[in-house]
């Protein structure tokens, strides 16, 4: 008896051992694929970026470029435009984000205290906006009365406060912040004021870097904001000037196309291209260059409520 008893442990220890190598081969394969599928769209606009656009277009740029050039790089670069869009985007970024920080965290803090009643009334109410606004012509004659246009406040002020990233922070502060801690910190004669600061802004390192990238990416590829309220060209952020430069070009294209035969505007039209890779690539590299140091932070907010306990 004992010795069946063993022999059949070992049957199941082996079977399940077979089970979980199988499964750990499944979730590495599917993780290869979907690694694929997510990472070559970019290395294909990075290859196309200095490649022979009239190859990538024929399809014979798969794995690694072909004819390198940088003449994409070249005609976004020696645009002097191009400085003072990224200047100014940076500004824009840094000071925003500062903004949405210092307004969503006092206010998830708030709402997140069981003991603050009018939480029940104010919640709903931030999120009665995340489903219903009153439309561009309404916000633009509010931003008009404000004396905000054509201003570089309208691209730091506008969109202060993402319900969202509301949501996110007030569902942290809920199950990640003790009320017992709050309690100890009365009994040594701190205040709701020096608690946030001291206690609950050090203890959310988490959060802070989630809503931080979610705000800065929000603010660097904003363009609709700068389209529709800014009219100076010195205050333009960078995906407004990259998009008029991308513009310029095919504009060109088709002009060289219409006027100087086929080949002239085949020849103007693979340029063309070139610029467009190349206004992706340096719209985006910034941003990824940040992320890698955001991560460590980001791997552990970004699961903020997914385990109920």
């Amino acid at each position: 008896m004992t010795r069946n008893k063993v022999e059949t442990s070992h049957a199941i220890v082996s079977s399940g051992s077979l089970a979980d190598r199988l499964y750990t081969a499944v979730v590495v394969v599917v993780s290869i694929v979907a690694f694929i599928v997510v990472a070559y769209p970019l290395y294909f606009i990075v290859i196309a970026s200095f490649s022979n656009s009239t190859m990538v277009n024929q399809g014979q740029v798969i794995l690694w470029p072909k004819d390198i050039n940088f003449y994409g790089y070249e005609q976004i670069f020696k645009d002097t435009r191009i400085w003072q869009g990224y200047l100014n985007t940076v500004i824009y970024t840094v000071l925003g984000t500062l903004l949405n920080l210092i307004v969503t965290l006092p206010c998830a803090y708030a709402l997140a205290h069981k003991k603050f009643k009018a939480r029940r009334i104010i919640m709903p109410l931030f999120v009665f906006t995340m489903y219903f606004g009153g439309g561009m012509i309404p916000t633009y004659l509010l931003i008009r009365d404000l004396h905000l246009l054509n201003t570089p406040w309208i691209m730091i002020v506008n969109g202060a406060l993402s319900v969202f990233n509301l949501i996110i922070t007030r569902t942290f502060f809920e199950s990640s912040i003790p009320e017992e801690l709050y309690e100890a910190a009365v009994l040594d004669g701190c205040s709701h004021f020096r608690y946030f600061i001291s206690v609950v802004i050090p203890l959310s390192k988490a959060v802070i870097s989630v809503i931080s990238l979610y705000y800065m990416v929000g603010h660097w590829n904003d363009f609709f904001s700068a389209l529709l309220y800014i009219n100076s060209d010195e205050l333009q952020p960078l995906q407004i000037i990259l998009r008029n430069i991308l513009l310029s070009n095919q504009a060109f294209a088709g002009g060289a196309g219409s006027g100087a035969g086929a080949g002239a505007g085949s020849y103007a039209q693979q340029f063309a291209d070139q610029i467009k890779y190349a206004v992706i690539i340096v719209s985006t590299v910034p941003v990824l260059i940040i992320y890698p140091f955001l991560q460590k932070y980001f791997e552990k907010g970004v699961m903020i409520g997914a385990v109920k306990g």
